[in-house]
């Protein structure tokens, strides 16, 4: 029998990027001339990767965003948060020890983020953390991202994982959805960056700090 493994998502829920997402993409938008947003703005904005991040930002101060700008913005970006991570970027408290007491049971452990990939694997790579990860997958890894369910099942078979022994944690629409369509329990976390209260997304459990992350909890789930 396979491992059981356990899946993030990256922004809002594994590590808090809030400070250097707006950073970004103030610098991107003032390319524009438009006023910065703010981590109040966040929630309505991420979820979807940078170029959705950019055009929603657009949409969000009355700028409408011609197609050929795009290109050269979404570069803005990437350039400026990959010069710039891990910048005040940080795991949630209680994160790594809640990490090592599952891989210490002989758990699995893989993201799947709709970051790009690079990105992804860059900022776990500065802040030492890839090595706890069978499998980082992105955004731009696969042809579909969550919520797709595909995005989730791609990332469980490059973690030599078990879809029937799976459980996914996030902390937006997109991470619920994903493992409702995939058929695995979900785990919400309450403090990341979702625009409406994680209670609404019919998680499978929600959980307030990653102290309460541990295999018992897992196993509950995987087991009900």
């Amino acid at each position: 029998m396979k491992s059981p493994l356990v899946v993030f998502d990256l922004d809002g829920t594994l590590l808090d990027t809030h400070a250097d997402l707006v950073a970004s993409l103030n610098h991107t938008i003032d390319a524009l001339h438009l006023a910065p947003v703010s981590y109040d703005d966040l929630t309505h904005l991420v979820g979807n990767g940078a170029q959705v991040m950019i055009e929603r930002a657009c949409k969000l101060r009355d700028y409408t965003l011609a197609p050929e700008e795009l290109p050269a913005l979404l570069q803005r970006f990437i350039t400026h948060y990959s010069e710039t991570m891990p910048g005040l970027t940080e795991p949630y408290p209680g994160l790594l020890a809640a990490m090592d007491a599952l891989k210490g049971q002989g758990y699995k452990l893989a993201v799947c983020t709709n970051k790009m990939e690079s990105l992804a694997r860059t900022l776990l790579e500065r802040l030492n953390l890839t090595h706890y990860f069978e499998a980082i997958t992105g955004g731009d890894t696969f042809p579909v991202r969550k919520p797709n369910a595909e995005h989730l099942i791609g990332t469980v078979e490059r973690a030599g994982g078990d879809l029937s022994r799976t459980v996914m944690i996030g902390d937006s629409v997109n991470d619920i959805l994903v493992a409702r369509n995939a058929g695995v329990p979900s785990i919400a976390v309450p403090f990341g960056y979702s625009d409406v209260s994680v209670e609404s997304l019919g998680p499978s459990r929600i959980i307030s700090h990653y102290d309460e992350l541990t295999p018992a909890l897992v196993q509950g789930l995987l087991a009900a």
